[in-house]
């Protein structure tokens, strides 16, 4: 049983936690929970569990029951696992990750593939968010800038509820130069703005589909909205001046999945 935050385990866990750049490097991050540890487990990308005492009794049951019997498993003491616990109440199991990957050209050669494109969207739960809702809306992907919050933050983990092993995704350097290569790969990309000429419900979202969503402060990039074949925006009623933006990327992407399954 590992009983010290000195150990070397204890150490890596904590900078996976606090480090994106480190979480780069080892290729791996940390989910937290038993939901969140089987689906990682499902999905294989588990290296290896930590259980604290007091949840080892529920984590040997949950185990057996799943027939999860071949991962590496270390158990630490609950006053230890505390610590290391990004949660305020632990369940008392969490696992190191490998990254999900997934193939670029792949995703733009599906059939009929429609992008939720994000630029700079900072706040965790957003990202964690839009992740779930692209998932039940049938999109092929989630493009994110690197100027996105880290999408292996603990905080976004937890908030894509096991979306994120499931819902492909791709990084890129520039939306605005991402555009203009999926318009070269015959994508449509429809810009949210709250000057957008058209209703979002008006467009047909057929073929292949771009749908951008910015920043939470400031939106879209000029230089990124110019490069959108349509500028749309979501109507509003009082004196309300803009949608959260995961709540106005799931009325997007909805409206693709209406539209398309007509």
């Amino acid at each position: 049983m590992i009983e010290s935050t000195s150990n070397a385990q204890m150490k890596k866990i904590q900078k996976l936690k606090k480090s994106a750049k480190f979480r780069r490097q080892e290729h791996c991050f940390i989910v937290e929970g038993f939901k969140m540890v089987e689906e990682a487990l499902r999905y294989k990308k588990a290296r290896i569990v930590y259980v604290s005492e007091d949840a080892m009794e529920e984590w040997q049951a949950r185990r057996i029951e799943d027939g999860m019997k071949s991962i590496r498993c270390e158990e630490v003491s609950t006053s230890v696992f505390r610590q290391i616990s990004d949660t305020e109440t632990p369940q008392g199991v969490l696992a190191l990750v490998e990254m999900p990957e997934y193939d670029r050209d792949a995703l733009l050669e599906a059939e009929h593939p429609a992008l939720i494109c994000l630029e700079d969207v900072q706040d965790p739960g957003n990202l964690g968010t839009i992740m779930r809702t692209a998932e039940g809306a049938g999109m092929t992907a989630v493009v994110m800038t690197k100027g996105c919050v880290d999408l292996f933050n603990p905080k976004v983990v937890r908030s894509t509820m096991g979306a994120m092993f499931r819902m492909p995704f791709y990084i890129v350097e520039s939306m605005t130069e991402e555009i203009r290569h999926l318009q070269g790969q015959g994508f449509t990309v429809y810009s949210s703005q709250l000057d957008g000429s058209r209703n979002f419900t008006e467009c047909q979202y057929q073929g292949k589909v771009g749908i951008l969503v910015g920043n939470e402060a400031n939106g879209i990039r000029p230089e990124t909205s110019a490069c959108a074949n349509e500028k749309i925006h979501i109507p509003m009623e009082g004196e309300v001046e803009s949608l959260n933006a995961a709540v106005s990327a799931a009325l997007l992407m909805y409206e693709v999945h209406r539209k398309r399954r007509k």
